[in-house]
């Protein structure tokens, strides 16, 4: 017999650690209702729930963008709806001002409620805010946002035939085609509205016409002036005529020209002159691109056309009547633009919220603890970590045998 070492008593208080630790962990799972309370517990787990848990939380957003978004538009579209209004009861008033029976007298009258519901029709369009952001003066419109930089106010021209047809119209006496020397010159003439206009840029570098067209207009080749030349065989219409292209060279002589080298040209707002879109961005997803823009057009009476609108006469009251029809269109229009959209979201939070619930069932799966499971095993080992102790104290009572042998 051994009392240095008591393997029995060391034994059974592994044992005893080993359930006790066990135990400890299973009330950790039942105490906060999940299996995974840190990254000990299932590395690769933990790592697959904090994604799914963004995704989840990026939908639940979104689901509330998208009301958001409904909100937004249910307001604009109330607003429309009273401009409907004022805009039935204007063409009712430019119909009863056609009507012959009515004298000068009554047809001021008419004229002075018209005037006030045009007024009223730009108060709305003017007021109308969501979250102080305004819905019907146009700022939320297409190509209507802030100014690019840098705005540049000349036109530009694009063509509608491909590079190689001005470089075939262009050809030195041998009938070559042209290639275009360093310093060279080249000029650019059309007719456009009866008016004669000439622009031109001096080449820095030795190159071909064709390779010059895709430097012209964009800054490079030392360019500056307001005729853009592009190649493009996707067709323009041919509001100018007459065009000419001429190569200079360094001392001012003539190389080369060529009239109508390009069929037709249309008149285009350059590039700088364009405005960022002003078009509503609803985030409607979790992740990164998953939007859709709402643009809502101008509805002031002016863009509307019944700003200050006439019916003094019966004339006056007759081309009234056919400016409403226009503008009651309109509205009609963008209402049902609107609603469309509106219809659109509901789909968009019903498919979110169904995908925010299968995907945190899908994440429940993963994080969350079987509670039942949990208790039969946090009740086998509290059953055995009390056996551990008591088999402890019987270890622990081996030893003192070695008193009996003294006696």
């Amino acid at each position: 017999m051994k009392i240095n070492h008591n393997i029995a008593a060391l034994n059974t208080y592994n044992k005893l650690n080993s359930a006790s630790g066990a135990q400890a962990k299973s009330m950790e799972k039942l105490s906060s209702g999940l299996r995974i309370n840190k990254a000990g517990d299932d590395a690769a787990g933990l790592a697959i729930s904090e994604k799914m848990r963004g995704q989840i939380r990026g939908l639940d957003m979104a689901s509330k963008n998208a009301q958001d978004g409904i909100s937004l538009i249910s307001t604009a579209e109330g607003a429309l709806n009273e401009t409907h209004d004022i805009l039935q009861r204007m063409r009712e008033l430019a119909v009863q001002s056609s009507n012959d029976t009515n004298t000068d007298d009554d047809r001021a009258e008419i004229q002075k409620e018209m005037n006030q519901l045009g007024e009223e029709v730009d108060r709305i369009a003017n007021t109308t805010q969501f979250n102080t952001k305004n819905l019907l003066d146009g700022s939320m419109g297409k190509g209507v946002g802030a100014a690019v930089a840098n705005v540049n106010t000349n036109k530009a021209l694009q063509a509608d035939a491909a590079a190689d047809t001005v470089l075939t119209a262009l050809k030195d006496a041998a009938g070559n085609n042209l290639g275009i020397a360093a310093d060279d010159t080249i000029e650019v003439s059309y007719v456009i509205n009866g008016e004669t206009k000439t622009d031109s840029l001096t080449v820095a570098d030795d190159t071909a016409f064709s390779a010059l067209l895709a430097k012209v207009g964009d800054g490079t080749a030392g360019y500056t002036g307001g005729v853009t030349i592009e190649a493009d065989a996707d067709g323009f219409g041919g509001a100018v005529n007459g065009l000419t292209f001429t190569v200079k060279d360094k001392n001012g002589d003539v190389r080369a020209s060529a009239t109508n080298a390009l069929s037709s040209f249309s008149e285009t707002t350059s590039a700088s002159n364009l405005r960022a879109d002003g078009q509503a961005t609803f985030q409607i997803g979790a992740n990164t691109g998953q939007n859709i823009k709402v643009s809502i057009e101008n509805m002031s009476a002016s863009a509307l056309g019944v700003k200050n609108l006439k019916v003094e006469n019966q004339g006056q009251a007759d081309v009234a009547m056919k400016v409403l029809d226009g503008a009651i269109q309109k509205v009609s229009a963008e209402r049902s633009k609107l609603g469309a959209t509106q219809n659109r979201l509901e789909h968009t939070i019903n498919n979110l919220n169904t995908s925010s619930e299968n995907l945190t069932a899908a994440e429940s799966r993963i994080r969350d603890v079987d509670m039942a499971k949990e208790m039969m095993n946090q009740t086998k080992n509290s059953i055995l970590s009390q056996a551990a102790q008591a088999m402890l104290a019987q270890a622990n009572q081996q030893p003192q045998g070695v008193l009996q042998l003294l006696r």
